[in-house]
């Protein structure tokens, strides 16, 4: 038998997950580097850049600088994606336990 109940602790519970993960995201920082350092870009896990740092060498070199910053940005997205992936899944496995709706116990 189908339990609206535990269907709406279930939502709530996730909910308060996704906020909860979504502040855990804010204060992870993730950091890359390109040209050996020289270009060093450094994002929470929301996707917002926090500080960019460029190598005084590279001030000259435009065309250098956009291939390193490109290398960099492009890094850091990959980053990104990777900890919000891994962060959704660590989510999906720590609901499968502890909510039925049809209930009964749930399994495990």
């Amino acid at each position: 038998m189908f339990d609206q109940s535990k269907l709406g602790e279930m939502l709530g519970s996730m909910q308060n997950t996704l906020k909860d993960l979504e502040e855990q995201n804010k204060q992870t920082t993730l950091t890359t580097k390109s040209g050996g350092g020289l270009v060093q870009i450094t994002a929470n896990g929301a996707g917002e850049i926090i500080d960019i740092n460029i190598d005084d060498s590279l001030l000259e070199d435009k065309e250098s600088l956009q291939i390193l910053l490109m290398s960099a940005f492009n890094d850091l997205c990959k980053s990104i994606e990777s900890n919000r992936q891994s962060s959704a899944l660590n989510i999906l496995n720590g609901l499968g336990g502890g909510f039925n709706i049809f209930g009964g116990k749930p399994n495990g």
